[in-house]
């Protein structure tokens, strides 16, 4: 897990226009390495390596995109990925490219293929594996949501850009009164409680991107739409080991314990809601749906220690999740 904070350090964030920010480039460690853009490296069957920016195999590609869990954060190395294992073991009939990244709301999701649409050739097949970043940026007040949703670390941005206002004289007096500032951070006072609201919203930009995402990869890609395994969402018992992460985490955190921070969102009666408007906004769009929580809620033992934190994943828990997701999207 340091080699991850290493690569999301903030003091070597890789910022990129129109995207905001993306991952360090050329990084190399022992757990996660990326090429000169920043993807993720995918290991395939015999240990031949891909990336959108690095080695590419000829023929048709298959993506994997969404947050951190697509990225693949928890995996002990690059082989133990979605992305990889999809790729060595459970639909290996193309390469699979790692199109996941720390912290991407929806329109950065899509933002990032039409940004490096022009590296790769014939896109056979897209998985988007996500929806947790989606809820919980839908809950940030609407100041923040805009006409794109709201990203994480927007606060940091409307910051700098009420600076560059005032840089440039924007705090002159109004008719005779200075013009009250805008807030630039959201505070848990701010955060929309209602599910119903927070529901619709990630519903209705998820919705958006995924016209986009069907306008780029083409009316012959196969796009599938993947809700996330979280502990919160499965009818699940924690491992030892995973309530000894759990615990030590809500012990760090500034939010407090996170079960109590994120309430309103973390239940399986929430997920279920969640993923009934996601899959009305993908059935609009012709792309496929599936709920893996209570996929791999099913496939779970007791003892099985699958996860690092409440969304990221171990080596064993991306196996299984690679495996599930396989056999409910039947790839080859």
């Amino acid at each position: 897990m340091r080699d991850y904070d290493a690569m999301k350090d903030p003091a070597h964030r890789n910022y990129v226009p129109y995207l905001m920010y993306f991952h360090r480039t050329n990084f190399v460690s022992p757990s996660v390495n990326t090429d000169r853009s920043g993807f993720r490296i995918s290991t395939g069957p015999g240990g031949v390596t891909a990336s959108a920016a690095g080695n590419l195999p000829p023929g048709p590609v298959r993506i994997l995109a969404g947050g951190s869990s697509a990225l693949g954060v928890g995996a002990t190395d690059d082989s133990h990925t979605l992305a990889s294992l999809l790729w060595q073991r459970y639909a290996p009939s193309a390469p699979w490219l790692n199109f996941g990244s720390y912290c991407f709301n929806p329109t950065q999701e899509v933002l990032l293929l039409t940004l490096y649409r022009h590296l790769l050739g014939d896109i056979d097949e897209v998985v988007i594996f996500s929806g947790v970043n989606a809820i919980i940026l839908a809950r940030l007040p609407e100041w923040q949501q805009g006409d794109h949703g709201a990203f994480f670390f927007c606060g940091e941005y409307f910051e700098k850009m009420a600076e560059l206002r005032r840089a440039a004289g924007s705090g002159a007096k109004l008719f005779g009164r200075r013009a009250k500032a805008a807030p630039t951070i959201s505070t848990s006072d701010d955060v929309r409680r209602d599910p119903h609201v927070a529901i619709a919203s990630a519903a209705e930009m998820t919705h958006r991107q995924l016209d986009i995402w069907r306008r780029i990869a083409g009316p012959e890609t196969r796009i599938s739409y993947v809700l996330q395994p979280m502990t919160r969402w499965m009818r699940y018992d924690y491992a030892p080991q995973e309530q000894a992460l759990f615990d030590e985490y809500d012990g760090m955190s500034e939010l407090g314990p996170w079960d109590e921070a994120y309430a309103d969102i973390a239940s399986t009666e929430f997920a279920e809601a969640y993923a009934s408007a996601l899959s009305a906004a993908c059935a609009s769009r012709d792309v496929n749906f599936v709920d893996l929580n209570p996929v791999v809620a099913g496939l779970a033992s007791a003892s099985d220690w699958l996860f690092v934190d409440r969304v990221h994943y171990n080596d064993t828990g991306h196996d299984l999740v690679a495996r599930a997701m396989a056999e409910a999207l039947k790839l080859s």
